[in-house]
């Protein structure tokens, strides 16, 4: 016999404002990812690795003004949103 579950997370306020800024900055990471490989696909050039992806749109980007608050979120969150990209 298989059991399952149901569970219901209530954040408070400030626990939704930081997964909103976590979701956000994911789905920025995840896009920015998107663009690079698609501008390099359209290149003719090879495919871009998990860690020069990552350096790309993690590392050099939270270097900018720009995208400076990328820094304000777990650095997970963001790896994960590149792993999930390599992933699709």
């Amino acid at each position: 016999m298989q059991l399952r579950y149901n569970y219901r997370l209530y954040p408070t306020p400030s626990q939704r404002q930081a997964l909103a800024k976590a979701f956000g900055c994911a789905r920025v990471v995840y896009n920015d990812g998107l663009r690079v490989q698609q501008d390099a696909h359209a290149a003719g050039l090879p495919y871009i690795s998990d860690a020069e992806l990552q350096r790309r749109v993690l590392t050099e980007a939270k270097k900018t003004p720009e995208r400076a608050w990328l820094a304000e979120v777990s650095a997970v969150v963001l790896q994960q949103a590149v792993a999930d990209l390599n992933a699709a």
